[in-house]
């Protein structure tokens, strides 16, 4: 169709395109299995192989980090956090960028143990648990019966997994290789209601439930058996279908390096994170702001087109804008002291405006 005259042609949108490099790309190692089966000590002696720059260790709730290093050639730094899932992202955030340095400096691969996911599944979990305790339904309903059974709902469990899934991206993504240790035995089926199925088990790995699907090779120690492959996204290696592959004399180092190939030519997968807008970001940083002046100078530069933002995308950060504004000249009281009334409002603003004269006279 032509334009109207005088009407300008929106830019056409350029196709982008690349040539698949069909390098191998570092993997994200799941190894689970049973209490005693090798799971911790085959990752420490993993440390020790003169193929890998440094190794980085996170122990969650395990306790093993400082015993394994008595492992010939053990060679792997603890990293120290809190226990509070914001130290743990920002620690595995610390790590990502040592990882894309090294790579960019053509060092051997970095490498993230995780030991274990299952804590970290764990703490997520009582996490979810303890804010469905909060709320004002469950509040009332174990006033009543501090046992009663409680429903936790799906916006919970939605941020618990939000927050697991930001880590699971960073080592999906790690210019390096990583390692997530889990626990996995064998348990009762249930349906899909949660309710056990008689004279029928099966096995259960103890971390958020697409830990399998996210992990690039997945691996199960048991302590009478040689570990078994049980997924791979591998051209070199195959498992059939429900036919795991047993991997005698099991090392991570032969499996990443050999049967894998990786190399020092590995890269990262390239995957870029999947947003539905571009809003979050934005208003991540409106969250992290407490300045009214460069609130003031975020809201004006929201529509510069170079922000390829939308005009929903725009009135709605413009409005947290607003809202974070809002709250920075209505401050919440100090615990105890109960909601601001009106008159305290007033009295607030009133004192912000001399305060604002005062630095005016002074300049």
């Amino acid at each position: 169709m032509n334009a109207p005259a005088g009407t300008a042609m929106p830019p056409a949108v350029q196709l982008k395109t690349r040539k698949p490099t069909g390098i191998v790309p570092w993997p994200l190692l799941l190894i689970e299995g049973e209490e005693g089966a090798g799971k911790t000590y085959s990752a420490a002696q993993f440390s020790s192989s003169d193929r890998i720059g440094q190794m980085y260790w996170i122990d969650l709730d395990e306790g093993s980090a400082d015993e394994y290093a008595a492992i010939e050639g053990a060679n792997y730094l603890i990293i120290e956090h809190d226990g509070t899932y914001r130290d743990i992202l920002e620690q595995v955030e610390a790590v990502h960028a040592e990882a894309r340095r090294a790579a960019a400096a053509g060092e051997p691969p970095v490498v993230l143990t995780i030991d274990s996911g299952s804590a970290l599944w764990r703490m997520l979990t009582n996490w979810t648990y303890e804010r469905g305790r909060r709320t004002r339904k469950n509040r009332a309903l174990l006033q009543e019966d501090p046992d009663a059974a409680f429903d936790i709902g799906r916006n919970l469990w939605n941020d618990a997994t939000e927050r697991w899934n930001r880590i699971i991206y960073l080592l999906r993504t790690l210019p390096g290789i990583a390692i997530v240790l889990a626990r996995g035995k064998q348990v009762s089926a249930t349906d899909d209601n949660g309710q056990p199925i008689q004279n029928k088990s099966e096995w259960k790995v103890s971390a958020q439930k697409d830990l399998g699907f996210d992990s690039s090779c997945w691996v199960r120690m048991k302590r009478n058996t040689d570990p078994q492959v049980i997924k791979v996204r591998s051209l070199r290696m195959r498992v059939e279908r429900n036919k795991p592959l047993p991997l005698r004399d099991f090392t991570i180092e032969d499996l990443v390096f050999n049967k894998l190939g990786c190399s020092v030519e590995s890269q990262p997968r390239i995957m870029p994170a999947l947003v539905g807008d571009l809003v979050q970001p934005w208003l991540a940083r409106i969250a992290g702001l407490t300045d009214k002046k460069l609130l003031e100078a975020l809201w004006r530069a929201v529509p510069d087109p170079v922000n390829r933002l939308s005009h929903d995308e725009i009135l709605t950060i413009r409005a947290a804008a607003e809202q974070r504004a809002a709250e920075l000249d209505s401050p919440r009281r100090e615990m105890g002291e109960g909601p601001l009334s009106d008159a305290d409002k007033l009295r607030a603003a009133a004192q912000r405006k001399a305060d604002e004269q005062d630095a005016d006279a002074e300049q």
